[in-house]
């Protein structure tokens, strides 16, 4: 039973999507604020649904604060509709957003979807001939979702940077447009404001990029689009 974290100071929101969630085959755990949260002990928390304005501690910094010990899915739940919130929920490490007010079915979809993706890699890793992706020195093994720099380190990245990096391996030399990317790396369609690809493209250009204001590894295609320079050599169980 996949286990969900709703955080809302919404006491009716709480109510609403705890019963909803758990209808649907999910445990879910509930809390009116995010005091502390990084602390806890979430191994077995599967995806956060975040409010973003919440007392004492608000969604963004609890967002920066889970990102820096935590590789859980975060789904951003706020009634900030301006592009700059949302812009700056998905550069602190969140991996998808939603609006209040919002269709609890949109909701369950989206928790879904990540779920699934991260499901599909582990399994990849797993089961698939493919265990792992080598270019220029860096290493990505599919089934501990972990990603290896060219120094021997491990690079700390959200679920969605991971799901990205792996579309982008797997498809080397092919633009892929934001559609694209929107559909394979996150399962979804884009709406009428989501640049959310384009946040996450710059967050993993950082991590990966030796001088990320001259990205060589990831560039941007002037149709539309991005692709994926290197050479990448997969490799069998």
């Amino acid at each position: 039973m996949p286990h969900i974290l709703v955080v809302d100071d919404d006491r009716e929101i709480r109510t609403l999507l705890s019963r909803f969630f758990t209808d649907n085959g999910f445990h879910v755990t509930a809390l009116a604020d995010g005091r502390g949260l990084e602390q806890r002990n979430l191994t077995t928390t599967d995806v956060v649904l975040l409010d973003l304005m919440l007392p004492y501690v608000d969604g963004l910094e609890i967002c920066r604060r889970l990102r820096g010990r935590w590789q859980i899915p975060i789904i951003m739940v706020t009634a900030a509709t301006g592009p700059s919130d949302i812009v700056v929920g998905l550069e602190l490490g969140a991996d998808d957003y939603v609006t209040k007010p919002f269709n609890p079915r949109e909701l369950l979809a989206r928790v879904r979807a990540l779920l699934r993706r991260m499901s599909s890699t582990l399994a990849a890793g797993g089961s698939r001939t493919i265990q792992r992706y080598r270019f220029e020195g860096w290493e990505i093994d599919l089934a501990h979702r972990r990603v290896i720099d060219p120094e021997g380190s491990e690079i700390a990245l959200s679920s969605a940077e991971f799901d990205a990096l792996v579309t982008f391996v797997e498809r080397p030399q092919i633009v892929l447009s934001r559609d694209d990317l929107l559909r394979i790396a996150r399962g979804r369609t884009a709406q009428v404001y989501d640049r959310s690809i384009d946040v996450l493209i710059s967050r993993l250009r950082r991590k990966i990029e030796p001088d990320p204001a001259q990205p060589r590894l990831i560039k941007t295609v002037r149709t539309g689009g991005y692709i994926f320079t290197a050479i990448v050599a997969p490799e069998a169980a």
